[in-house]
């Protein structure tokens, strides 16, 4: 076999590859004699049959497999001679030439192709000692602990339908449709849909529009978006909701003692207050970790300088672009709306690519060096989590999915390397401990770690602000509250 470099300039490789005739002839021969044994042809006694009569019967299959197992084996090889990674699969370009095609099949022409790829860099990783980071830490307050408690007792409140009006802190059960100039928008509508007047869970002033209500009360409420809404195409906006009033429910006695645990399906109060405690404790510890880690990879960004290779900057700019413009259309923008132009968010998001495609190449080469694996076991974990999140009657097949898609896995796999690499890297650092206060904790770093494509629509509540973790989608309807002891459990 001859390897012929034609092209090496910078990460972009072409290399033509020949295998001659006489090589190509003897790898047939070998899997002719190894079928020999094992074919059974009409006429011929096991083991009997003459090599010419199959070469002429299985000559071209078998010269066909030649081809492709000299293609998807031999490839990585010749690659790894080198001494070089390709970043992605190498293109391969052989003869289009039908008559040249069949001769390469009759054993009568050398097997000539071509491969283009692109290097993965070489990457020198340095001493991690001037790498300084700073871990802001929140430490929770027992009035934060008891005030999610009491939140949790809340939910667990009775309530018992009464006549006449309904009072701040009385449930009612609505039905709603929401209207932007006497059109319906997405995400607006809901039906059956409970509401504590005075618990600040929706628009502001549309709660109070609906205390002195009654069951059967059909009301036509006006409300404006905040400027500062979640969803930016509803900020500001005038709505009209129609509201028909199904029930009015006055609340039971607040109690927050063992038998209110145990109504959570907990064994006590005091485990009903270690549960919360660790649910804030994790939420914020996450809000951390991701400001400990986005300085991290800040320095490593500038630290770690060079070309990326183009191939995988493409596939991850297209994964963001699809992402924004998914994210755009939900919320019905433009980008203009964002206050920039279509080429503006190229230009950005490219940037973008290309820091994670370096950070991606960093990262995996210090883990590498460091002997980092993540075993299957925690793959699995990973996974099971993952399926957890999908709906009951989806969970089997979600988990097929990944069990029978390689690359399925490989996103699960790639997080929890990049997770223990970036462990890896604080136990080698200095990081600095600094007290903060949970607004500094929770205020929004705007980060070039992340993409920041259009927000979604969230037509039905004001967020608020101490509320952490994920926004809920757009276009979806309010949902039920989940039952409380669905939450506790969800808690534990």
């Amino acid at each position: 076999m001859q390897v012929t470099e034609t092209l090496n300039s910078g990460l972009k490789r072409e290399i033509k590859v020949t295998v001659p005739a006489g090589d190509m002839e003897a790898k047939l021969l070998t899997r002719l004699n190894d079928a020999k044994t094992k074919v059974r042809i009409n006429g011929f006694r096991p083991g009997k049959v003459p090599l010419q009569h199959l070469r002429k019967v299985y000559g071209k299959s078998f010269m066909a497999e030649v081809v492709n197992d000299i293609l998807s084996n031999q490839t990585r090889h010749i690659i790894a001679d080198r001494g070089e990674k390709a970043a992605m699969q190498p293109e391969v370009t052989m003869t289009e030439d039908e008559k040249e095609a069949e001769k390469i099949l009759a054993g009568g022409a050398d097997f000539e192709f071509q491969l283009v790829y692109e290097v993965i860099p070489s990457i020198e990783i340095r001493d991690f000692s001037d790498i300084k980071v700073t871990r802001p830490v929140f430490d929770v307050p027992e009035q934060e602990i008891e005030d999610q408690v009491k939140r949790v007792a809340e939910s667990a409140r009775s309530y018992e339908p009464k006549d006449g009006k309904a009072a701040e802190g009385d449930r009612v059960t609505i039905d709603y449709v929401g209207k932007i100039d006497g059109v319906a928008f997405d995400g607006g509508a809901g039906n059956d849909q409970p509401l504590v007047l005075g618990s600040k869970e929706f628009i502001p002033g549309f709660e109070d529009q609906l205390v002195g209500s009654k069951a059967g009360d059909e009301k036509q409420i006006t409300v404006t978006f905040p400027d500062n809404y979640s969803a930016p195409h509803l900020a500001g906006k005038e709505a009209t909701f129609d509201v028909t009033v199904k029930e009015v429910s006055k609340p039971g006695p607040l109690e927050i003692n063992d038998e209110t645990a145990k109504s959570l399906g907990l064994e006590s109060l005091d485990r009903l207050r270690e549960i919360v405690r660790g649910q804030i404790e994790n939420q914020f510890g996450s809000m951390t970790r991701q400001k400990v880690k986005r300085q991290l990879l800040d320095q490593l960004d500038s630290a770690y300088q060079f070309e990326a290779p183009s191939k995988l900057v493409e596939a991850e700019f297209t994964n963001i672009w699809s992402q924004v413009n998914r994210d755009l259309e939900t919320a019905g923008r433009s980008f203009a709306d964002e206050d920039t132009t279509e080429d503006e968010a190229r230009a950005e998001y490219t940037r973008l690519a290309e820091r994670r495609v370096r950070l991606g190449l960093v990262l995996a080469e210090i883990g590498e060096k460091a002997s980092v694996t993540v075993s299957d076991e925690e793959v699995q974990r990973a996974l099971f989590e993952t399926v957890r999140r999908f709906p009951a009657n989806q969970q089997q097949e979600a988990f097929d999915f990944y069990r029978n898609n390689p690359n399925a896995i490989t996103s699960i796999r790639a997080p929890l390397f990049e997770e223990k690499v970036i462990d890896h890297l604080l136990a080698q650092i200095s990081v600095t401990d600094k007290k903060v206060s949970k607004e500094e904790l929770m205020a929004d770093d705007e980060a070039e770690t992340e993409a920041k494509p259009a927000k979604k629509a969230a037509p039905k509540k004001a967020k608020k602000v101490d509320e952490a973790a994920s926004e809920e989608a757009a276009t979806e309807a309010p949902k039920k509250k989940a039952s409380a002891k669905k939450k506790a459990a969800d808690t534990e």
